[in-house]
């Protein structure tokens, strides 16, 4: 069995008994690796079928994974809208008795939807960044660098994820709608499509957003997971066109490696209104953000294995404050049922998003957390879903307490599948299940639909 450089040390965790605590047997990772690159590829490539099989056999046991779009409803572009609660019930249960459960009753009668439960990453005791394949097909025939992994693929299916290539809308010249013109924007075709739009410090901006940088899994040494030496990879690897593709990863900040948690990359939209960054880390500036990005979750909040394979150590004053200016101003899309308040114009709107803008301010108490015009507070907050479910591994994955998340804006939502910070809900219908059950706010059936016809006017 080969020992993974990197990942299967920091996946090694002993359980103190005494303390009823999980601590790693050390917060580093390997520097020197022994092991032939061959060696080490032939051994996880062999893997990598049943790797995948049991992570696919968990998002079946989890999820309905079958592609069925709404009616009339899609994202900016055209792609369609996931409808249906996916999570799977507990045999012989409805979302109406689960309602009606204490979260001490759920717990002890183990109920807890399994999709409810954190999600583990494709290979969690490996981690590391994965991309969904039509972004590496898009990227390699562009710039013809190769973003595959040759131990694990992307595991969520694509009709979850948002579409691609996602349109560009800016602050500052909304005039044009959609910039991208519909690619992919690279480091090929940026100036051409950006050239006589931004201004120069926001031109190069966002070309180092476009220019990738040595990473964990994606560089020059033979502790990678690219059968080739790479470049490595760019912000817009996983913020595509500014938006997401639905790129996954695991949190750099947390020890030992069962208990870090799966990232789903947020959007960059809507970055000027927000004031905190991170999941989790509740960074205090989209500077702070870019520039810690680099230095550290690049390569897992570990500076030592940054220095062996080719850290970027970004300039502030030049260089983060010209990717800032980029990222601040691209815009939610355009939600032409909304007044400029946010909410939205009796005279566009129907009767059931009606109904569902007074439940989403009212009874479902989402505005406590989501207030308009963007839909949310600035704030973090802890759901303590703990207090639903018993610890469990799941494909190495420890399902225990996520602790405080910040509150990301609902505008343009219905855009950024999947939900939640690690992309364990897959549809909006999945959410509002989700935080009815969490929060107890104990919604009807005709409540959650007319909830949902509000949420996707957003």
């Amino acid at each position: 069995m080969v020992l993974l450089a990197g990942a299967v040390a920091l996946a090694s965790a002993t359980v103190t008994l005494a303390e009823e605590r999980i601590v790693g047997k050390t917060s580093y990772a390997p520097v020197a690796g022994t092991e032939a690159f061959s060696t080490v590829k032939e051994t996880m490539e062999k893997q990598k079928t049943a790797v995948m099989k049991r992570q696919m056999d968990l998002l079946g046991m989890r999820y309905d994974l079958a592609d069925k779009a709404m009616q009339g409803v899609t994202m900016s572009r055209g792609k369609g809208v996931q409808e249906g609660v996916r999570v799977k019930l507990p045999a012989g249960t409805t979302w109406q008795q689960l309602a009606a459960m204490s979260p001490e009753t759920i717990r002890e009668k183990g109920l807890f939807p399994k999709g409810f439960l954190p999600l583990p990453h494709p290979n969690h005791p490996e981690g590391g960044m994965v991309f969904p394949k039509f972004h590496i097909d898009e990227v390699k025939k562009q710039t013809a660098r190769d973003l595959t992994r040759f131990d694990l693929d992307f595991d969520i299916p694509d009709h979850f994820l948002p579409e691609f290539p996602a349109p560009i809308y800016l602050t500052t010249r909304p005039d044009l709608g959609d910039v991208s013109q519909g690619k992919l924007v690279t480091t090929q075709n940026f100036f051409e499509l950006f050239n006589g739009i931004l201004n120069p410090k926001q031109l190069e901006g966002l070309r180092l957003l476009l220019t990738p940088f040595p990473q964990q899994q994606f560089n020059a040494t033979t502790d990678r997971r690219s059968a080739e030496p790479s470049l490595g990879v760019a912000c817009f690897d996983c913020h595509a066109n500014g938006h997401t593709n639905a790129s996954t990863h695991l949190v750099g900040d947390i020890r030992p490696q069962e208990l870090r948690h799966r990232l789903d990359t947020p959007p960059l939209r809507g970055v000027n209104i927000q004031r905190l960054f991170g999941s989790q880390r509740a960074m205090k500036s989209v500077e702070d953000f870019t520039e810690f990005e680099q230095r550290a979750a690049y390569f897992d909040g570990d500076p030592v294995i940054a220095t062996k394979k080719g850290v970027n150590i970004l300039e502030r004053g030049s260089q983060v404050h010209f990717m800032a200016e980029f990222q601040n101003i691209l815009d939610f899309p355009p939600a032409p049922k909304l007044t400029v308040f946010g909410k939205l114009d009796p005279e566009k709107a129907g009767e059931a998003e009606l109904r569902g803008q007074e439940i989403f301010f009212g009874k479902a108490r989402c505005a406590e957390c989501h207030p308009a015009p963007y839909y949310t507070d600035n704030l973090m907050h802890n759901l303590r879903t703990e207090r639903f479910y018993r610890p469990e591994t799941m494909n190495g994955r420890l399902a225990s307490a996520d602790g405080p998340i910040k509150t990301f804006p609902l505008r343009g939502i219905k855009e950024s599948p999947p939900y939640l910070h690690d992309g364990r809900l897959l549809t909006l219908a999945d959410t509002i299940e989700f935080f009815n059950l969490v929060t107890g706010v104990k919604l009807t059936d005709e409540e959650k639909k007319d909830l949902l016809a509000f949420m996707l006017t957003l």
